[in-house]
């Protein structure tokens, strides 16, 4: 079957930057990408670069070429799910707050819901294609609600997770490492799967596109991430570690990193990784296992999370012990709010928890993030429902001029490592400052030699 017209419903940070590449790379195919949002719809539909909801570097440029010639953004999501041969899944999966598996079972009732509109809406055969992260066989729930309430149509399902990175997304779908595609081992399964591998192949050479099985496709999303967030939380568990014996981190890290079997990548010690997939997949896991009686299974992945937990908490601890025990009535500033550079996501982002732990300690917290909005920043900590929005709207002042933020701080905390913070005049930010002044750079960007000279009391992570 040859392509030539897809369909993606969820317009967020996957399926957004996804289609748009999709579309550049393959002009003969054109993609509608759907979402019940209008406001979502309307940003990515806006002539103005910088207002697409997802900032992601050399984003805009691709939408700016791909949009109204093959790719488009609509709210019409029956049109283009029955103008499509194949349809990209890319809704939100978060974790349950309710019922069975509340706090760790992935929530799937977007899912769901897409697979019953297809249901509905399809006149045609369709391949569709699983592109949000889920748990272990749900490709076997969307079969069973296709071919059980459709209209007689067939359909294949394939999984296809994605393995981006926030802050690198475009680079990550130009020059992937791999992509994985997952199916049935029918005749039409393999013919659905050779359907998007020839949709890949339009930039992607063949020996960097693997099939397997579904449900090998579907873990493997979920065991990439719990292997990379285990990376994170191991380094972070030797940072605490290296306070107390003398050791520094960074150079253990470079010491290990160097060893071909262990490799660099992922061994920077931080106050804690985030993201909208590291914990949740996490999480889902941990779900799974005890699901089929896997406790010990379930108990080794969990303690990733208790770390990263650990981590964060104990960076806001280490800010007020460090503040003769009281920051009541002290300005923090937090430069950073993202979960991490060169994006505007802030799920689960190290900067909420923290700021969350120093409210209630009563202090004044000052931000400044080039690309997160006051807006959103409330919106994340009235979303832990920790306080009253008023208390937080008091306590939370948001800057959009770092300088402004840092005066007549206390103390200023790096919680998103954005290159422009290693470029400031940190004289002039000393001197505006309450002494003596703190920096707590939960990054490790900062040079602390440098600092130090001019007069900072400078605390690292692991060192």
């Amino acid at each position: 079957m040859k392509i030539t017209k897809i369909c993606c419903i969820g317009a967020g940070y996957v399926g957004g930057p996804t289609m748009a590449v999709i579309a550049q790379k393959c002009p003969h195919i054109q993609v509608t990408v759907v979402d019940l949002n209008e406001q979502r719809i309307a940003d990515w539909n806006d002539p103005n670069p910088e207002n697409i909801p997802v900032y992601e570097p050399g984003l805009s440029e691709i939408v700016a070429e791909a949009r109204g010639r093959n790719l488009f953004f609509s709210t019409d999501v029956d049109k283009a799910i029955d103008d499509a041969q194949m349809i990209f899944i890319s809704v939100n999966t978060p974790t349950k707050t309710y019922g069975k598996g509340k706090g760790m079972a992935a929530d799937l009732k977007y899912i769901e819901l897409c697979a019953r509109q297809i249901a509905r809406v399809a006149k045609q055969n369709k391949i569709v294609v699983e592109k949000s992260t889920l748990p272990v066989r749900t490709a076997e729930a969307i079969k069973s609600i296709l071919d059980n309430t459709g209209n007689g149509v067939q359909f294949q399902i394939l999984s296809n997770p994605e393995f981006l990175a926030e802050g690198t997304a475009v680079t990550d779908l130009l020059n992937p490492d791999r992509i994985l595609i997952g199916g049935d081992t029918t005749p039409d399964g393999e013919e659905a799967i050779n359907a998007l591998v020839d949709v890949y192949a339009n930039w992607v050479s063949k020996e960097k596109i693997l099939t397997t099985n579904v449900w090998s496709s579907e873990l493997s999303k979920l065991t990439a991430n719990a292997f990379l967030a285990q990376r994170i939380s191991s380094i972070n568990a030797m940072s605490e570690l290296c306070e107390k014996t003398g050791a520094d981190v960074n150079e253990v890290a470079r010491a290990i990193g160097m060893d071909s079997r262990i490799g660099p990548k992922f061994l920077k010690a931080s106050v804690g990784f985030g993201g909208s997939c590291f914990q949740k997949d996490i999480l889902n896991l941990v779900y799974i296992a005890k699901s089929y009686g896997l406790n010990e299974v379930a108990d080794y992945w969990e303690q990733v999370i208790i770390m990263n937990d650990h981590q964060k908490r104990r960076f806001s601890n280490k800010i007020v012990q460090t503040l003769y025990n009281t920051v009541a009535d002290k300005k923090i500033t937090f430069l950073g709010w993202a979960f991490k550079k060169d994006t505007n996501d802030t799920r689960e982002s190290a900067a909420i928890y923290v700021a969350d732990d120093l409210i209630n300690e009563q202090a004044n917290i000052s931000v400044y993030d080039p690309k997160v909005s006051e807006n959103k920043m409330l919106n994340d900590l009235n979303y832990l429902e920790t306080r009253a929005n008023e208390e937080n709207v008091k306590a939370l002042n948001v800057f959009d001029n770092a300088y402004e933020a840092c005066k007549d701080a206390h103390a200023i905390a790096i919680l998103t490592e954005w290159d422009e913070f290693t470029t400031y005049d940190w004289k002039k930010i000393y001197d505006s400052m309450h002494k003596p002044a703190f920096v707590f750079d939960g990054r490790n960007i900062l040079n602390a030699k440098e600092l130090e000279s001019i007069g900072f009391v400078y605390n690292g992570i692991g060192s």
